[in-house]
């Protein structure tokens, strides 16, 4: 359709869909559809979201018979000797085909009242004609594709009729489009001695192949088309609220993820882990690539990474069945076991995370930049991490685990202010927690960091010299203490990561023993504890951190001890908390801070300065950090919880936020934003168990089991939950938590040092403490947490899709999306492709000599809005 009278034509056909009450199903005016357009671009911008609209709203019977006609059409091709041949059977009506039904897929899952039609007209299955019966009928063969009479003319002359049924019209596209993700010609390249046009060979060498596989720009594309009307089939939970989508499932995943084919099923997994992990986009290209047009490779290898995900990410929803059915690619996944194939996992995910923290220098300031599909790689690395205990070990036994691990700390701390960015900082931390549950992960991370210094500004600590385990605190301790209380949901995670690694660090270093202490100091504050009904539980984990770091490494950790020993007021003063004494404490900090409040500009000295500081202050001069909530206060200072003789001052610091305290920050309503996270569905975490009873699991019930019962879970209220507006204090809840924290081992280690000076610490282990073994705090998979991820996974799909800005503009722009909420984005100011003021000139010409480098600005981007980050 390369001129203007051909998709004159096109949409007028359009028009004739939506105002036709009927149109026969062996009318040649179905051809069009695939004979016309020239490309995605066409069919997407002439078929508008109005145009599919107003026909399925009007005349459903004319979207009927688009559809059979469509896939029908497909599959004839599909089983033609001469396809993908240009005159007798051209790949063009194929691709027409595939694009027509990508268009009107998501209008129609948008809408409720369609939902039986939907699995009537899919997922039944179809009548279909004997053999005598098909002879000079229509191209079209299924019941419901003709309406012009002449079935009823032609059964009513037959005496006897055969039904035969056949599988459904869903079943029947879906076997389609995999045989053509395979297919000679089309989407592989020509073989000469293959005996069948479909052939399940890996696109990619890597896992399950060693031979490299030639490919052409055409034959990516050809995929790339095939992929995007996966991923649109896929799509029905983009229009399920997040806590449906587990238990509803979606048929189309279901009968792909189910398939017994074995062949299939690892052809499809290998080719799309491949794919994604053999492209290496580090080599040089234009800087600042977020205002280019994407290229055809990106997106081949983003949709074979996404649909790879929601392949692998599917929970099957319980039928009943006895065995339940299982997600064959993540069974198949979980039974990697090669040395070579994790070495290839691990370098393609190292080689594309990396490429932020590698981009030290460039020739345009802030021009680094992470693949756009690190967060589902990020997604992809946890997968692994959590279906392939294997593979666990292996990155862990290979030294690997620690670069992952700073990998995901950078992510998370690079993200953590950003609203659009929450769901992946989330993601980051259970991530870290994932990793700790492995007792060697621990160990490795007393390793020295030695190439600290080489990581971006934002995340390097200057004048560093410690070990992982220094730098997982250090970043720990700012996620929770900078994060202007988004993170709030992520807490428990966090401190678990600690209490997982704690009986295995040694040598801790001044910063991250400091920095552990003022964690304490803020979670053991009368403003922390009495603002919520479980935030005494943090303070509980917390503390059985320090304890697994005296109990199993006190030998190895004597500036920790020293550092907990200045700290004795504080812990003393816990533990004659009560109701009275907090409120007491409040209301004196109330006073000062009011009293103070006029001469607030004098509050902050260089003395304060220096006596807060910590490592995680002094991360990057870039940004400004926000000062640490509280202090761990010089030996003979007074104190009492939740302050010391410079409260003033510390009350003018960011306080820890809870969710009955919530941070009070700038927002923009037009850009992508999330509600406190307090409401956040996240995996729940499990009270800590010893390596013995973790032992005593069942084989088949894995530490993050996706189908763990959340029935037991009420007992041990680990995660931050909802405020409960009503909230009281009363001394009855302080006693049913304050006589349960465990300071016996804290409490024990300071009387022993009662008689010397209360920074030496005692040569041993005091006998009187009893270590106990070391506890694991896994997490568990709800029906609720599931939903979350699953919405987070489609929320990265949905804003990929929409910053695609040749040939389609979004696959799902435009359809009224209920997963998650999209919101409509800020003017941007003045930009590379938009210079704006006196950089006028120099500005235009430095886009038109982009230009002259075969690059596109982003002019056909679309207007609309960003999605809101789950």
């Amino acid at each position: 359709m390369g001129n203007s009278d051909s998709k004159l034509v096109f949409k007028q056909g359009i028009f004739k869909l939506s105002e036709t009450t009927t149109i026969p199903a062996g009318d040649i005016y179905w051809t069009g559809f695939w004979k016309l357009p020239e490309s995605a671009e066409d069919v997407f911008s002439l078929f508008t979201v109005a145009d599919v609209r107003r026909t399925r709203d009007n005349f459903l019977i004319n979207i009927e018979t688009l559809l059979n006609a469509l896939i029908s059409r497909l599959v004839v091709l599909r089983h033609l000797p001469a396809f993908p041949d240009p005159d007798l059977a051209p790949a063009k009506e194929a691709l027409n085909c595939v694009r027509v039904i990508t268009r009107i897929l998501p209008f129609l899952y948008e809408v409720e009242h369609l939902e039986s039609w939907e699995d009537k007209f899919f997922w039944q299955r179809r009548k279909k004609h004997s053999k005598n019966e098909l002879h000079n009928r229509p191209e079209v063969l299924f019941d419901g594709s003709n309406s012009d009479g002449l079935e009823k003319k032609e059964e009513d002359g037959m005496e006897d009729e055969t039904i035969e049924y056949t599988k459904p019209l869903g079943e029947e596209l879906i076997d389609t489009l995999i045989d053509l993700l395979f297919y000679i010609g089309f989407t592989l390249p020509h073989a000469e001695r293959s005996k069948s046009k479909v052939t399940y060979a890996i696109w990619q060498n890597g896992v399950g192949s060693v031979t490299p596989m030639q490919s052409t720009k055409e034959i990516e594309n050809n995929r790339t088309e095939i992929l995007r009307l996966l991923l649109t089939l896929s799509s029905k939970s983009l229009y399920l609220p997040p806590h449906l989508v587990p238990a509803k499932g979606v048929k189309a995943l279901t009968y792909i993820t189910t398939c017994p084919d074995k062949q299939i099923v690892l052809s499809l997994l290998c080719s799309q882990l491949n794919t994604t992990l053999q492209f290496n986009g580090s080599t040089w290209r234009v800087p600042y690539d977020s205002v280019v047009t994407k290229n055809p490779k990106q997106v081949h290898v983003s949709y074979c990474l996404q649909f790879l995900l929601i392949l692998i990410l599917y929970p099957i929803p319980d039928d009943g069945h006895d065995p339940p059915p299982k997600n064959y690619f993540r069974h198949f996944l979980g039974r990697l076991h090669r040395p070579q194939d994790f070495d290839f996992l691990v370098e393609g995910m190292l080689r594309a995370l990396n490429q932020p923290l590698q981009a030290t220098s460039s020739y345009l300031p802030g021009s680094q930049r992470s693949v756009p599909w690190a967060p589902e790689l990020l997604m992809l690395f946890w997968e692994a991490l959590q279906c392939n205990k294997r593979f666990r070990t292996f990155i862990i036994d290979s030294g690997r685990a620690n670069e992952f691990a700073v990998l995901v700390l950078f992510y998370a701390l690079e993200y953590k202010t950003d609203q659009a960015k929450q769901g992946v900082v989330r993601m980051c931390v259970f991530i870290l927690q994932t990793l700790s549950t492995e007792p060697e992960f621990g160990k490795h991370l007393n390793k020295p960091f030695a190439t600290q210094d080489s990581l971006p500004p934002a995340v390097r600590i200057p004048d560093f010299s410690g070990t992982y385990a220094d730098f997982l605190i250090i970043s720990i301790h700012s996620l929770i203490t900078t994060s202007k209380g988004k993170n709030d949901a992520i807490y428990p995670a966090l401190l678990a990561t600690i209490n997982n690694t704690a009986p295995y660090l040694q040598d801790l270093k001044a910063s991250s023993s400091t920095n552990l202490i003022q964690l304490f100091a803020s979670m053991s504050a009368p403003s922390f504890l009495l603002a919520n009904e479980t935030n005494y539980a943090l303070l509980q984990s917390l503390l059985e951190s320090i304890n697994a770091i005296i109990e199993h490494q006190y030998s190895s950790n004597r500036i920790f001890v020293r550092t907990l020993l200045k700290a004795r007021r504080r812990f003393e003063a816990l533990r004659s908390f009560t109701l009275e004494s907090g409120r007491e404490e409040l209301e004196r900090l109330n006073r000062q801070k009011k009293e103070s409040a006029d001469g607030a500009n004098e509050l902050s000295s260089p003395t304060r300065s220096i006596r807060n500081g910590s490592f995680d202050t002094m991360r990057s001069p870039q940004s400004v950090r926000t000062p640490s909530l509280s202090n761990v206060p010089e030996e003979g200072g007074t104190f009492t919880i939740g302050g010391d003789e410079d409260s003033e001052e510390e009350d003018e610091r960011e306080p820890l936020v809870t969710p009955s305290h919530p941070s009070s920050s700038n927002h923009n309503s037009h850009t992508p934003s999330r509600s406190s996270s307090i409401d956040e569905p996240l995996p729940t975490q499990l009270k800590g168990m010893s390596e013995k009873a973790r032992g005593k699991m069942p084989a088949t019930q894995t530490a993050f089991s996706r189908h763990s019962s959340s029935t037991s879970l009420n007992s041990h209220p680990a995660a931050i939950v909802s405020p409960n507006v009503g909230f009281t204090p009363s001394p009855l809840w302080i006693e049913s938590w304050l006589p349960n924290l465990p300071l016996h081992t804290i409490l024990t280690l300071l009387a022993s040092s009662s008689n010397t000076s209360t920074s030496i610490p005692p040569k041993s282990l005091p006998a009187a403490i009893d270590p106990s073994p070391p506890r694991v705090h896994l997490f568990s998979w709800t029906p609720m947490s599931l939903g979350w991820y699953e919405s987070l996974l489609w929320g990265f799909i949905f804003a990929s899709e929409m910053m695609v800005q040749k040939g389609t503009v979004g696959v799902w722009n435009g359809s009224n999306i209920r997963l998650f909420r999209v919101e409509q984005a800020a003017a941007s100011g003045p930009s590379l492709m938009k210079p704006m003021g006196a950089v006028d000139a120099v500005g235009s010409n430095l886009v038109q000599r982009i230009g002259r480098m075969g690059v596109k600005g982003d002019a056909a981007a679309p207007a609309g809005g960003s999605v809101r980050d789950v």
